[in-house]
C-alpha cells in the first residue's frame, strides 16, 4: 500500500510551514515510519536544515530521506516517494499557485498552518480555493498560538467558520521550535519531555488519524 503525502501549504509567508514540515517528519521517523521530506520551496530553508542535521547526526538518517523538486516535477517526485515510504511530507513556497498546485494535487491531505491573526486568516482563502479546485481535503491548524491572548481565541473561532476540518492540536509560540531547527534537530529530540514536543506529537497523531479516516 502506498504511503500518505502530507503537503504543507499557505499563501502567506512566515506561517511556519518549514518548521512544521521538519517536526512532523521527525516525529513520524522516530515512531518507526519511513519518511521522505520533499522541499519544493526555491528558498531552500528545509534543505539547509537537513544539511545541518546531517552535519550533526551524520549522513545516515535512518528512516528519513530528503529530496527537492520544483514545479510539476514535485507531483512526479511525490508519487514516486510514496511508493517506498510510509509518509511523504512536502514543504511548499508561499505566494505561488504555480509552484504549490502540483504538491497539493499529489497530497493525501493538505495541512494549512494559520497564525491566529486577521492578516493570516485572510491570506488563507487562496490556499483553500486551490485545495477545493484540486479536490483535496485540507486540515487547518493553529500555529504559533499565544495561549493567553484574547485575539487567539477569537481567531480560532473564526477559523472554525471556514468550512474545513480544524485540528484540535495546535503549536504554541515557543522559542524552542526555532532553537531546535537551528541545531538541525526538532523539539521532539532536544526536549522530548517538554510541552512543545507534546504538541508536535499530538498534531502528528491527529494528522495521521485524519488521513486514515479519509482513506476509509
Amino acid at each position: 500500500m502506498a504511503g500518505y503525502v502530507f503537503t504543507l501549504a499557505q499563501q502567506k509567508g512566515g506561517s511556519g510551514k518549514t518548521t512544521l514540515a521538519a517536526h512532523l517528519a521527525v516525529a513520524y521517523a522516530l515512531a518507526g515510519k519511513t519518511v521522505a521530506l520533499l522541499d519544493t520551496d526555491p528558498q531552500g530553508s528545509l534543505g539547509e536544515w537537513f544539511e545541518a542535521r546531517e552535519a550533526r547526526l551524520g549522513e545516515d538518517q535512518a528512516g528519513l530521506a530528503f529530496r527537492t523538486a520544483s514545479g510539476w516535477g514535485a507531483r512526479r517526485e511525490a508519487r514516486a516517494l510514496r511508493r517506498d515510504h510510509d509518509v511523504v511530507v512536502i514543504d511548499t513556497p508561499p505566494k505561488s499557485d504555480l509552484e504549490a498546485r502540483p504538491a497539493i494535487e499529489a497530497a493525501s491531505l493538505v495541512i494549512v498552518p494559520i497564525q491566529p491573526t486577521p492578516v493570516d486568516l485572510w491570506a488563507t482563502d487562496p490556499t483553500l480555493e486551490l485545495t477545493a479546485k484540486e479536490r483535496v481535503d485540507a486540515l487547518l491548524m493553529v500555529n504559533r498560538a499565544l495561549r493567553r491572548a484574547a485575539l487567539t481565541g477569537a481567531m480560532i473561532a473564526q477559523i472554525h467558520t471556514l468550512g474545513h476540518r480544524v485540528a484540535d492540536s495546535a503549536l504554541g509560540s515557543r522559542v524552542a521550535f526555532a532553537a531546535s531547527m537551528g541545531d538541525g534537530r526538532t523539539v521532539v529530540e532536544t526536549q522530548p519531555s517538554g510541552i512543545a514536543a507534546g504538541e508536535v506529537q499530538a498534531l502528528a497523531d491527529e494528522v495521521l488519524k485524519t488521513a486514515d479516516e479519509l482513506a476509509g
